[in-house]
């Protein structure tokens, strides 16, 4: 029976994917280990540090399949760490030339080094999704680019935007991630080798050499010092990973209290018993964003993780480094299902442009007081206006009549207003602002930055 969601059977399509669950299985990171010792091999041939035969025969018979996976498990609780029983392994596998596996390199360089190749081929899936996201709220900001809301601050109307406003503001934080992605990529795809201490002794003279010729051997970026206790680009890619997450929860939020039988002016796509209740046939939860919501928490907790994880004393740790081994494949996996989740809700997003329209004149007008505000303040002062529409709007809330039959009601206002820009001002969609212009400019908004 599993104990993790990420696990179950029945939990762990909702809260992930089989591509990233993929990346950092059991399998997959064993075929990494094995990548990673070949490559380590290999360049050694080429470089002299071992005998050219042995890094091919290693090179052609190390197998990632063949490793007998139970015996693997039972040695790695005896070891504590997993390469030491799998270089016995494949030792045997590869035969004579097996005994200059390994040669210079110490369980964390090989791990370390196979996190990132496993952490390369899932911020590649995590790069895609948000490209689709970025796609698909690009189309929601275009295709609702005047259609007006009422903005709410503080869980009140505000002032009128359009709902294309709002996508297009779920749209910046999209796009800011993907150029994140590509910024922290040269800080966190670098490979680990340095040996016992990090210092390469037991390779002389060659030890540099044998590092750099491995880095680009598996296509990666190198440090020009070890950094097996400097643990900040794994850090880094775990708080990216929570920023996505958070910023996926926030469209969450929105999109559940919109759903919500009081507003009514978004739904996730409609699914025949998706979000259906055991007792209340009406229900249609908002499960899609429940689910954002609560990876949104999740990987939160895992960034906090990652920050731990980076106090490691000397030159190897005692223990922080374990910490990484769940807080880095959960955090990229539960980023992975919010991102699905996403994709689903917001690709098949319902708008109820209608019900927006009777929201945004829920309050009789008093969402644009401001507007009448900035229109009498020309002729009264702005401060005066102020008190005069205020003044207004607590009457209109009271009497439940609309602001424009009040305010035509009051001297103060009719001596500088007529009836008819009374009515042009208390009309929302007159008071759209630059919303409309803003969706334009974001929808132009360059992964570079600049529009």
């Amino acid at each position: 029976m599993p104990v993790s969601v990420l696990e179950s059977a029945l939990f762990k399509d909702m809260f992930g994917t089989n591509a990233m669950r993929a990346v950092f299985d059991d399998a997959a990171t064993v075929r990494r280990y094995v990548e990673t010792e070949v490559a380590l091999a290999r360049v050694q041939g080429r470089l002299g540090v071992i005998p050219a035969q042995a890094a091919d025969a290693i090179a052609a018979r190390a197998d990632a399949a063949a490793i007998d996976m139970e015996e693997l498990r039972i040695e790695t609780e005896i070891v504590g760490y997993p390469i030491l029983p799998l270089v016995h392994q494949l030792s045997r596998i590869c035969g004579a030339e097996g005994e200059y596996l390994h040669w210079g390199a110490t369980t964390q360089d090989i791990m370390d080094t196979a996190t990132v190749l496993q952490v390369r081929d899932a911020l590649e899936i995590i790069d895609a999704d948000l490209a689709a996201l970025d796609d698909i709220l690009d189309k929601l900001a275009l295709q609702y680019r005047d259609t007006p809301m009422a903005g709410r601050t503080h869980l009140q109307h505000a002032l009128p935007i359009t709902f294309g406003y709002k996508a297009a503001v779920w749209l910046l934080m999209v796009r800011r991630h993907r150029e994140r992605l590509a910024q922290l990529r040269p800080r966190v795809l670098i490979g680990q080798f340095g040996g016992a201490a990090g210092t390469l002794a037991s390779l002389g003279d060659l030890g540099l050499a044998v590092h750099a010729a491995l880095m680009q051997e598996l296509g990666l970026g190198a440090t020009p010092i070890t950094w097996h206790v400097a643990r900040d680009g794994l850090a880094e890619t775990v708080q990216f990973l929570a920023l996505v997450a958070g910023s996926l929860g926030k469209i969450a939020v929105d999109i559940m209290l919109m759903m919500t039988n009081e507003f009514s002016e978004a739904f996730e796509p409609f699914v025949k018993g998706r979000g259906a209740s055991s007792t209340m046939p009406q229900k249609r939860n908002p499960i899609s964003c429940e689910l954002m919501w609560s990876a949104s928490k999740t990987v939160r907790q895992h960034a906090g993780l990652a920050l731990d994880a980076m106090l490691q004393d000397f030159e190897r740790a005692t223990g922080p480094w374990h910490i990484e081994w769940s807080a880095v494949p959960e955090a990229f996996v539960l980023t992975a299902g919010a991102l699905h989740q996403a994709k689903f809700m917001l690709g098949g997003l319902e708008v109820d442009t209608a019900r927006m329209a009777s929201n945004l004149d829920i309050s009789g007008g008093l969402i644009v007081a401001e507007a009448v505000m900035m229109g009498l303040a020309p002729h009264i002062g702005r401060q005066t206006a102020h008190d005069v529409v205020y003044d207004a709007c607590r009457f209109a809330a009271t009497s439940r009549r609309r602001l424009a039959d009040v305010l035509k009601e009051d001297a103060r206002v009719t001596e500088r207003l007529d009836g008819t820009a009374i009515e042009r001002l208390c009309d929302p969609a007159n008071y759209l602002g630059a919303a409309p212009a803003m969706v334009d400019r974001m929808r132009a908004y360059s992964l570079s930055g600049r529009a």
